[in-house]
Order: C-alpha cells, then sequence, then structure tokens
C-alpha cells in the first residue's frame, strides 16, 4: 500500500491534531478527504466505501463515536487500514489517575472494538505534543520570571512536535510494515524531562528562572477534588511529568518506533529553535 497513493479519509472536524494531518496527508500526494459527520450511518458507510484508509483525529469528549466509525467500516468492508485518535500513551502498557484512567479506557475500549470489527489498524502512540506542551510548561512568548515544575521535575516524557507526528501517522497509515501494529514515537532527542527543558530554554536565553514545585500529593488531591472534566489534565500532567509513564516501559525488538522505521524524515528536536519561536 505504501508504493501507491492511498485515498484517505480524516475524521476530527475541530481535533487539534486534523489541521496537522490534513496537511501532511496532502504534501505525501494521497487524496485527502476531511469528514465530521458520525449521525447518519448509511451515509457514513457510502462515504467509507470510497476511499482506503481512516485517520481518525477526534476530540476527547467524541472518542466514543468511534464506535460508530467502526460499524460503518466494517459494513462497508473495503478499509484497509484505521488509525483511532489516540496519539498519547501506548494504553495497553499504562494506567493513570482514575480521571486519566477513564480516557485511557474509552481508548482500549475503541482498540477492541476495532478488532472485533476485523478492520485492518494501526495503533498510534504518539505521546505528547511538543509546540502544545513547550508552551503550556515554559511560556516562551509571556517571559515568565518563574516556572511552574511537577513533582521532581527529573520523569522523562516524550515531546513530539506535532507536524512530525501527523507525518509519521500518515506514513504509517499506509505501510504494510505496520498493519495490525503499534508504532510509538520515541525519537531519542525527544526523550526529555522538565528541568532538561528548563536548563535548554535558559542556555538558549540567557535567563535563570526560579523554580516552583508542586508536589506531587497536591496534583493527585487536584484529580480527586476537581470535577469532570477540570480533572483530567492534572491527571495527565501527574502521568506524565511525575510519574513518567511514556518511558515506564523498554521498547523490545518486536515494538515498532517511528524514528527507527522511518530514518529518511528529519525530525524536528524539542530544543530546536522553530518550536520556541
Amino acid at each position: 500500500m505504501d508504493s501507491e497513493k492511498s485515498k484517505i479519509l480524516i475524521f476530527g472536524a475541530t481535533g487539534y491534531l486534523r489541521e496537522y494531518m490534513v496537511k501532511a496527508s496532502i504534501s505525501m500526494g494521497h487524496p485527502t478527504y476531511a469528514y465530521g459527520e458520525l449521525e447518519e450511518h448509511e451515509k457514513l458507510v457510502s462515504v467509507l466505501k470510497q476511499v482506503d484508509v481512516v485517520i481518525s483525529t477526534l476530540a476527547v469528549p467524541q472518542h466514543l463515536d468511534q464506535l460508530k466509525i467502526t460499524s460503518a467500516m466494517k459494513e462497508a468492508g473495503n478499509i484497509k487500514r484505521f488509525v483511532p485518535s489516540e496519539f498519547g500513551n501506548e494504553v495497553d502498557r499504562v494506567s493513570g489517575l482514575p480521571p486519566f484512567e477513564a480516557l485511557l479506557a474509552n481508548k482500549r475500549r475503541i482498540r477492541r472494538a476495532t478488532e472485533a470489527a476485523g478492520v485492518p489498524y494501526t495503533y498510534v502512540s504518539a505521546n505528547s505534543f511538543g509546540a502544545y506542551f513547550i508552551d503550556y510548561l515554559l511560556h516562551p512568548h509571556e517571559k515568565p520570571d518563574q516556572l511552574v515544575v511537577y513533582g521532581r521535575g527529573d520523569a522523562k516524557a516524550v515531546l513530539n512536535y506535532e507536524e512530525d507526528v501527523a507525518a509519521y501517522t500518515v506514513r504509517a497509515a499506509t505501510d504494510p510494515r505496520v498493519a495490525n501494529r503499534v508504532i510509538i514515537y520515541r525519537p531519542p532527542e525527544n526523550i526529555v524531562s522538565q528541568l532538561d527543558l528548563i536548563s535548554s530554554w535558559e542556555k538558549k536565553t540567557g535567563r535563570t528562572f526560579k523554580k516552583i514545585h508542586v508536589p506531587e500529593e497536591e496534583i493527585v488531591k487536584l484529580s480527586e477534588t476537581l470535577t469532570f472534566p477540570e480533572n483530567i489534565p492534572v491527571s495527565i500532567l501527574h502521568n506524565i511529568f511525575i510519574k513518567g509513564d511514556q518511558m515506564s516501559f523498554e521498547l523490545t525488538e518486536d515494538d515498532l518506533e517511528a524514528s527507527k522505521l522511518y530514518p529518511d524524515h528529519n525530525y524536528t528536536p524539542v530544543d530546536a529553535s522553530s518550536i520556541y519561536a
């Protein structure tokens, strides 16, 4: 499938990754379509019969709507690959505080439904979005004097630039080697801790920032006292930057890692000036 162009349908009109995914697909020469209507089953089946690959970028509140997509794909019977909307942790290998665990459980449910439908799949563990989290952690445009550090700040996470996530995903979605497999995005230069990021930012700017540490106990308490959906972000912060779940398991020879699978793709390291611009 990778030697020829595939008709790619992208779901998720408001998903954070949608624009990146559409651009990546078009840049690789694939006929690319964006679609957002999920309520009419027969219409959805009709649309799916006209494409080869389906990539979902549906936002978290719509994740379970992907059950409608899996049902329609099963009926259509022609889809060569489905990439559900995950793009975070490897959900079958990690766990989180209850609010985040509920989100992970929904993603696992979509995986199992996809497998039960007999639809060829690629599950993408893209870990964390680089531009989003660097802006969240460093506030480079605001030029603050102090920065918040969650926990000790030494847990390693994986921050991947959004354009790279999209490029890897489109390639994986049309690559026979990644059929019915999980692909993990763990480029070596993008494995960093909060303290690594701050140190890099201090060297780049020539400034020294005061670090305000928020202890793990406070984050856990917030996850228990905040109401839904406000309890989800703090639970995610705990999982990524305190628990360090993205680097909590070693990759084996059976795992597919994006930067090794596609060494010709020059990914953007998280300390590159283009991210901080």
